[in-house]
């Protein structure tokens, strides 16, 4: 397993400090922040942003992320415009994959197919836009209340109905637990449409209450990390694995001391289920 640090987990870390502690840690990949990319893109090229991972012997795993790609309305022409965007960058430093994350529940009463019919919709659009970038779309369920798609298990049946090869989901440890996925939902999930692997934990409180902030090291939490790893090992998963953490603490430590904490926690987590490279 190609294991990798996250953007999000340094928020206030430039790209070029995220590059360099990646490698300084013993990675050998990154996720890449979108918003990270556009403040170097500022000043640098392409070219540039290619050779600062070559030099330092960094992979980018993927690009993070497209947010609330449906029920746009007028606005989705926005969404197809960062798409094309973005699959134009990951093209460029071959990077094989954008992260593509699903919008707030419109209404409540919403029957779930008309949500199934609007991202199958969305999904192959932007699918044909990455297709010629040979770019890859992983589509992430997340675990908050408010959001349309909280559970493999329904992220599944929409990537399924897309019907595009270059379409499939992230699984997130966190959004597992706080959207009450089952670990006989990934049970179900085709390894090799796994596009992108969150691993992360979350504090002891209720579902209802978790955050972004309120994510920690793996192993520290409540997210019962090694059955989720044993599944996706038993489905036989052995894809890129990135450590995702929102917590504001941590943007307040060291950038190399948070890569190298988060390192040393997930190989704990991950090296009983995966040859962690």
């Amino acid at each position: 397993m190609l294991l990798g640090f996250h953007g999000a987990t340094t928020m206030t870390s430039d790209l070029e400090t995220d590059i360099a502690v990646s490698k300084q840690a013993g990675y050998r990949a990154l996720e890449l922040w979108a918003a990270k990319i556009d403040r170097y893109l500022s000043g640098h090229s392409l070219a540039d942003l290619k050779a600062l991972l070559d030099d330092n012997g960094i992979a980018p795993m993927s690009i993070n992320s497209i947010e609330f790609i449906a029920f746009r309305g007028d606005e989705y022409r926005l969404v197809r415009e960062r798409c094309k965007e973005l699959c134009a960058i990951a093209e460029a430093v071959k990077c094989p994959t954008v992260v593509v994350v699903p919008s707030p529940t419109p209404d409540r009463n919403m029957p779930w197919s008309d949500v199934v019919a609007e991202f199958v919709t969305v999904l192959r659009d932007l699918a044909d836009i990455a297709a010629p970038h040979g770019v890859k779309l992983a589509f992430e369920f997340l675990g908050f209340g408010w959001c349309t798609v909280r559970t493999p298990r329904a992220a599944w049946e929409i990537v399924q109905a897309a019907g595009k090869n270059n379409v499939g989901i992230v699984v997130d440890c966190a959004h597992f637990f706080g959207g009450g996925g089952l670990m006989k939902e990934l049970d179900g999930l085709d390894p090799t449409r796994i596009f992108a692997f969150h691993l992360d934990d979350l504090e002891d409180s209720p579902k209802e209450s978790i955050s972004d902030a309120t994510r920690l090291m793996p192993g520290l939490g409540v997210v019962p990390l090694n059955e989720i790893c044993s599944h996706l090992s038993g489905i036989g998963y052995d894809g890129a694995c990135s450590i995702e953490l929102f917590r504001p603490e941590y943007w307040g430590w060291e950038p190399l001391k948070v890569a190298e904490t988060a390192r040393k926690a997930a190989c704990e987590v991950l090296s009983p289920h995966f040859n962690v490279q």
